[in-house]
């Protein structure tokens, strides 16, 4: 009977052991949160006429909010999709993942992953996403979707000339007509002018435009700065970007005189006349020029030059019988100053 109840009882612990190995795991198993990445957030990319370039800064925290030091890789999705049969509501087909190296993680943020590829077909949409892992089974949730289409591109614009006026700069070019191929031109093209003030970190500035013609009034006298311009095809309202027309500089200048003086007055003094006028209220201007005009002169001569600080001039080079006319003007700063017009002219009062 004993030997009976211990064939039992094996029975039955061999039956729960059975039923405890069936259960199994329902789902794969999740890393802990202390290694899990933040999803990264600033994906973005810069189309040229051969390749697009993908880059976003690598996650400096896990998902618990905790510091990250490392990286191993990043898994770059893309997803390619015929413009014919682009269906805004529908899945986006997103291809297996391409690996990119990863490395360690700048505590200050700055650190920037990076991936370039020139396998891009005309008249497709593309769409791509990255994850960053610090293991083969601790993965960030996707980035944020970039989406271009792309096209054979349109040829950068040729003849870009700048002439530059008081803080502003009025750019011309030559309209494009071909593909970067040599095909004509049969979509809408824009232009988008680009400002540099080193010749290399190059922004755009305004909204694209139709016109082969464009004014910055958003610029400082004296200070250099550098334009490029790029060619933007529009096939079915998405953008693709063409070629840069090559870099012209460009410096503005002051070309604005001062208000001329008012108050202008002469008084007789022991040793000449003496010349009054009121200060000018005009923040730039550096000093006054002085001019006199005989009786019988047609036009005045400059007999006197005296810095902003001074509103007075002593004309010492008279006699007494002499009738004189006397003007002021005012003049700025800049490298060739400009010089307002002469002020109402003004004589001795008896």
């Amino acid at each position: 009977m004993l030997k009976k109840s211990r064939i039992a009882g094996s029975l039955l612990l061999a039956g729960t052991l059975f039923l405890a190995g069936g259960c199994g795991y329902k789902t794969e198993p999740l890393p802990p949160d202390s290694i899990v990445p933040m999803a990264i957030d600033d994906l973005r990319y810069s189309v040229s006429e051969k390749s697009v370039i993908l880059k976003w800064t690598f996650p400096k925290e896990t998902i618990r909010g905790t510091d990250l030091t490392n990286v191993t890789s990043f898994d770059v999705f893309r997803a390619v999709v015929p413009l014919k049969d682009y269906c805004s509501t529908c899945p986006i087909p997103f291809q297996v993942a391409m690996k990119v190296p990863g490395g360690l993680v700048d505590p200050e943020g700055n650190r920037q992953g990076a991936y370039e590829t020139e396998i891009l077909r005309s008249g497709h949409k593309y769409f791509f996403k990255v994850l960053a892992r610090t293991s083969w089974w601790a993965a960030s949730a996707d980035s944020n979707i970039v989406t271009f289409v792309w096209h054979v591109p349109p040829s950068g614009p040729e003849g870009l000339s700048i002439k530059v006026a008081d803080a502003s700069a009025a750019l011309n070019w030559q309209p494009v007509t071909t593909l970067h191929d040599g095909q004509a031109v049969e979509y809408p093209l824009s232009y988008q002018v680009l400002r540099s003030k080193d010749n290399k970190a190059f922004a755009a500035i305004g909204e694209a435009t139709a016109s082969t013609a464009f004014t910055d009034n958003s610029i400082i006298n004296g200070q250099t700065y550098y334009y490029q311009v790029q060619s933007i095809l529009m096939i079915e309202g998405n953008p693709v970007s063409g070629g840069l027309s090559g870099s012209e500089s460009a410096t503005p200048v002051d070309l604005t005189p001062p208000a001329p003086p008012v108050g202008v007055t002469a008084v007789q003094t022991a040793k000449g006349i003496k010349i009054f006028w009121d200060k000018s209220r005009d923040a730039d201007v550096k000093g006054y020029r002085i001019y006199r005009r005989s009786a019988a002169a047609d036009a005045p001569k400059l007999i006197g030059d005296v810095p902003a600080i001074h509103n007075i001039f002593e004309d010492t080079n008279v006699t007494a019988d002499s009738k004189f006319y006397y003007s002021v003007t005012a003049y700025d700063q800049a490298e060739t100053p400009n010089e307002s017009v002469k002020s109402r002219e003004v004589s001795l009062r008896h």
